[in-house]
């Protein structure tokens, strides 16, 4: 009798769980049916109250509407509908995870609300078509990173591009890249490590999804420790989106008014701008120089003129005849 007591607890448990919400409240005699039809146990409905007191003295929260015959429904989840939704956007927008792992999160994810709810979340979920990462093998990479930071050790790997053939082809001949890995941060929905390399003795990161196989942890060899002066922030701001070089430079660029926006949502508002006239203003970035932020400039179709220093001015233009030059 004392287990089937214990049992019949978690059996409404479950029940509350998966078949109740704030929109479908479950019955006294829906319950005791369940628990009929389903467990084989005839329950009086006066034990239904005391047994909803007990799991409440457990810290699990149920909503009691009162009536004639009471009505039940769970209300202790860890989210609710509209931040479940934003998770499942967010996994299924990622290019990081693959469409298999973003079905088996989101599935997972679905779990964590009513069976109404979750059949809500699923007519609105999208991800065949999207473009995803193909690497199965990225949360073993991600797992193996993290374990190599919390152990304050080295990580070698090697790391793959696409050739023109789309196939993945090692890069520098196959050569292990080690690398004191310091962070691992998501930008542009992919995730990168940031560490110090060994192999060209400066800061840079990776991408998860082109590293090469599952990275091994060098246990016998310790972290080289962050270079003085070193900033998280500092280094995403200068390194992510659309720099990519080694070297910073400070660069002035002339801008239309309505620039403005893609100025602070790069640099942040503490970005040094001057206005020039009515419709448009100068600012002046830090940046480390590569195609990425040439290619930047470039999209602005004019709107944005680069003024200095010269030689990014010919840099500039340099790829711009580059681009115009026929075989």
């Amino acid at each position: 009798m004392e287990n089937g007591n214990k049992l019949r607890l978690l059996y409404i448990y479950q029940y509350l769980l998966r078949h109740s919400d704030e929109d479908h409240p479950v019955s006294t005699p829906e319950l005791l049916k369940y628990l009929k039809d389903e467990h084989n146990m005839d329950v009086h409905r006066t034990t239904l109250p005391g047994d909803i007191a007990m799991m409440e003295e457990a810290g699990i929260h149920f909503e009691i509407i009162k009536s004639r015959q009471n009505k039940y429904y769970f209300d202790d989840r860890p989210f609710d509908v509209s931040e479940l939704k934003l998770l499942i956007d967010a996994v299924s927008s990622s290019k990081f995870i693959t469409e298999k792992k973003s079905k088996e999160l989101i599935k997972k994810l679905t779990s964590l609300t009513s069976d109404y709810n979750a059949e809500k979340l699923r007519r609105h979920i999208t991800v065949e078509g999207r473009i995803k990462s193909e690497n199965e093998k990225a949360f073993y990479i991600l797992d193996r990173i993290n374990e190599a930071i919390d152990k304050n050790c080295k990580v070698s790997f090697q790391y793959a591009d696409y050739n023109n053939r789309k196939y993945k082809e090692l890069r520098h001949d196959g050569e292990y890249y080690v690398v004191s890995p310091y962070a691992l941060v998501w930008d542009g929905d992919y995730y990168y490590m940031i560490g110090y390399c060994d192999n060209r003795e400066h800061m840079r990161h990776f991408r998860l999804d082109r590293i090469y196989r599952i990275p091994n942890v060098l246990e016998d060899q310790k972290a080289v420790p962050e270079p003085k002066g070193f900033k998280l922030a500092d280094y995403m701001k200068k390194m992510f989106r659309m720099y990519g070089g080694d070297e910073t430079i400070n660069v002035e660029l002339q801008c239309e008014t309505f620039i403005m926006n893609a100025i602070v949502d790069h640099f942040g508002t503490k970005v040094l701008t001057e206005e020039i006239d009515d419709n448009h203003f100068k600012a002046t970035v830090t940046v480390s120089l590569s195609p990425t932020f040439y290619r930047w400039v470039f999209g602005w179709n004019g709107a944005m003129k680069i003024l200095g220093p010269e030689l990014v001015k010919a840099e500039y233009q340099k790829m711009l005849m580059n681009s115009l030059e026929s075989d």
